[in-house]
């Protein structure tokens, strides 16, 4: 008896930030374009054109670096309600071709196409039909991978850029893989390509070759899910669920640097306050209650503490996280330090609220009511559209990044339906 084979599908959106600036903006399309602040500021790249790629401009690079690298380049500060909207789309786009979709950034998704044979054909044909139909109802360009397990189709997609379909035929997995860098497979970082290349380890066929024994001896658990990937397995790391399987994020944390350090306690709390805000939004997005609250403090030297508290019950109202970490930030601050980074970092998750105190139930209560109808309006209108006050003061532009709030498929309104 033969095992069954599934078809899995992964659509990546091109240069999905600077394609949607480029929908609002037609005069940016061919231009060196760097999406995340201006040139001049301490943040972070969030994506950049293929053009400014060429001058080794890259995702995470500091701004004032692509600058330099790119000094012709236009700077975009991103929108990052403009990509909620445009993800929402895609999301819509994929899940007319699969009910299985898990969007796995707000730029990329998995599809399980393994029995849509008589629907839409055969995969490659699957695969065209879905690129048309990407294109048509989003404007916006993607590649997409097909394998017969999610690593496969994730490292084919990138092969298959830009703008193209790769199918890897099933039984041809490891001959696909093996001649490619070891980063291509996905979990391998930079410390692990170093740890690989000490044993002459430097495309995927050389890790093919070792034995599972000999690469749990060198990296333990991780040796043997290493040996799985050579051969194209969804071998643990991000693979261990199936598509479209409801999971839960471990921790939640939002964090800002400031674009000039500051010792002024007023706006220090008062980025706190906005900070615990964008964990609420999403603890109450993935129904989740959180008993331990973490601040994350980076002075000007970058000297950088974390200091924890564990509650005695669960929350995930703003307010109450706020408090928390309020008290962590007036013990721990060293008073008319400037600052430079800010977080706040929330885990220990439960999925019920337990039991409240009769005292502070009442106030609990009105929080969650206002809190849950901010929501529905933030839902309506986007992030930015509604704040508490001493968040508003704290207010900074939301950083542009693959994993906000509000990812199609998995807010309240999909684990609901």
């Amino acid at each position: 008896m033969t095992s069954f084979l599934k078809t899995i599908f992964h659509v990546d959106m091109d240069a999905f930030f600077v394609s949607v600036e480029e929908l609002f903006d037609p005069a940016l399309k061919g231009k060196a374009v760097v999406v995340g602040g201006q040139r001049n500021e301490r943040g972070v790249v969030s994506a950049a054109s293929y053009e400014a790629r060429e001058f080794g401009v890259h995702s995470a690079m500091p701004l004032r670096t692509a600058a330099r690298l790119c000094p012709h380049a236009i700077f975009v500060d991103g929108h990052p309600e403009r990509y909620r909207q445009c993800s929402e789309r895609v999301y819509r786009v994929l899940n007319g071709f699969s009910p299985l979709v898990e969007m796995a950034s707000i730029d990329e998704a998995y599809l399980d196409m393994s029995g849509t044979e008589r629907l839409h054909g055969p995969p490659l044909k699957a695969a065209h039909a879905l690129h048309q139909k990407m294109k048509s109802c989003t404007q916006l360009n993607c590649s997409i991978g097909i394998g017969t397990s999610r690593l496969i189709a994730k490292v084919s997609s990138a092969q298959a850029k830009p703008n193209g379909v790769l199918w890897v035929i099933p039984g041809q997995e490891a001959k696909f893989l093996a001649p490619l860098d070891v980063r291509s497979i996905p979990g391998v970082g930079k410390v692990m390509e170093q740890n690989l290349d000490a044993l002459g380890v430097h495309k995927v066929g050389d890790l093919a070759s070792f034995e599972e024994s000999e690469l749990e001896q060198h990296f333990g658990k991780w040796g043997l899910a290493l040996a799985g990937k050579a051969q194209g397995k969804d071998a643990g790391g991000w693979f261990d669920t199936e598509v479209g399987a409801d999971t839960d994020p471990k921790s939640i944390s939002h964090e800002h640097t400031f674009n000039e350090d500051t010792p002024n306690q007023e706006q220090l709390e008062c980025t706190l306050m906005r900070l615990s805000e964008m964990v609420g939004r999403r603890l109450r997005e993935h129904h989740l209650h959180a008993r331990t609250i973490q601040l994350k403090l980076r002075y000007k030297d970058f000297t950088t503490i974390t200091r924890a508290h564990s509650l005695a019950g669960v929350t995930q109202l703003d307010t109450e996280i706020f408090e928390q970490v309020r008290v962590l930030f007036r013990k721990n601050w060293r008073r008319g330090q400037a600052v430079r980074l800010l977080g706040v970092h929330a885990s220990s998750f439960e999925s019920k609220e337990g039991q409240i105190d009769l005292l502070d139930g009442s106030r609990h209560e009105r929080w969650k009511q206002a809190l849950s109808a901010a929501d529905k309006l933030r839902d309506k209108y986007g992030e930015s559209s509604i704040s508490l006050a001493a968040g508003m003061k704290g207010s900074f532009r939301e950083r542009t990044h693959e994993n906000p709030a509000g990812l199609p498929g998995k807010g309240p309104k999909a684990k609901e339906s």
